[in-house]
């Protein structure tokens, strides 16, 4: 039977979280200041369990290791991708991730590239999204003279704003923003500055400088996104970004809208609305409610989506396939 495949999602606590994954979403989350739901993910940190159908109770990374045929045949030894609801009750550190080679070499696992989409974000809401230091001596004396204000590219955000994150860029997401991250499946952070704050326990985090200077670019790059829009009656497409490892869209649904498949497999989140899901010629729906996350399998060639719903959708890019 063709089925998606819906996914129980793995809560992170985080010194900058908060409550809004509760009050927001609706899961059922553990006490304290919870800042990462880890929504589709096979990275050992924080593994997904499927929740309905077929392969009900295995675990994402099982999959991908013992029923190929879901994805694809992928050749790769791990899920690429991953993706998270972050809770920004406070400033992130400002950080810098790796890419492959250096992730490889020095972590033992992917790169991280990823992307934001912003749910929502409080007025004057703000992100660190690269920096003003020209060569990576004048990075390290920025850095090293604590020149956070001179340094750092800070831009205003708004609900609905989407930005793409490439390893190596130096950046953070401010307080009072919720985003949908989408990534490549690592959990290597370089840690650049973290405002002194401390634990319950009166410690500070621990800063990587030194990886910070290797992995860093220099100057700073800004993506220039081709976002696309595609209308189809009431509902459309926008596709956001296209690169070696994902591909994101947001589908805006009112109404129905029909997709086929594009990748051997897709991910999907909800993140607003009501409706229903219908794989091909099967007229048994599927219930979509806010918060819920689903593979699309690489035997559904087709689907149908009624309602009023808005949806963040990814598909492995070129290097995952």
């Amino acid at each position: 039977m063709k089925e998606p495949l819906f996914l129980k999602p793995v809560f992170q606590e985080k010194i900058w979280g908060g409550r809004k994954l509760e009050t927001e979403f609706h899961y059922q989350i553990p006490g304290g200041p919870i800042g990462e739901c880890w929504a589709i993910s096979a990275h050992p940190h924080g593994v997904c369990t499927v929740l309905n159908g077929e392969f009900k109770g295995e675990r994402l990374d099982t999959l991908w290791n013992e029923q190929k045929q879901l994805f694809g045949f992928p050749s790769e030894p791990v899920f690429p991708l991953l993706t998270k609801i972050l809770d920004a009750e406070e400033d992130l550190s400002v950080q810098v991730h790796p890419d492959d080679d250096y992730g490889k070499t020095h972590e033992g696992e992917l790169g991280k590239t990823e992307c934001w989409y912003i749910i929502d974000a409080e007025p004057g809401a703000e992100i660190i999204y690269g920096h003003h230091a020209q060569t990576k001596e004048q990075l390290a004396e920025m850095i090293e003279a604590g020149e956070w204000d001179g340094l750092l590219r800070r831009i205003p955000v708004k609900r609905g704003d989407f930005y793409f994150v490439p390893s190596g860029t130096i950046h953070a997401i401010g307080k009072g923003i919720m985003i949908l991250e989408t990534q490549q499946s690592s959990d290597t952070t370089y840690r650049v500055y973290d405002y002194d704050r401390k634990d319950d326990a009166g410690n500070t985090r621990e800063l990587h400088i030194q990886q910070s200077l290797d992995v860093t670019t220099v100057p700073n790059i800004v993506p220039d996104l081709a976002v696309n829009q595609l209308n189809i009656m009431n509902s459309s497409i926008t596709k956001y970004i296209e690169s070696d490892y994902f591909n994101v869209s947001e589908w805006d649904v009112s109404g129905v809208l029909l997709l086929k498949q594009t990748a051997p497999y897709t991910l999907v989140s909800v993140i607003d609305g009501f409706g229903y899901l219908y794989i091909e010629n099967d007229e048994s729906p599927y219930e979509l409610t806010k918060g819920m996350h689903f593979i699309l399998p690489n035997d559904v060639l087709s689907w149908r989506i009624e309602g009023d719903l808005t949806i963040i959708a990814s598909e492995p890019g070129l290097k995952n396939r």
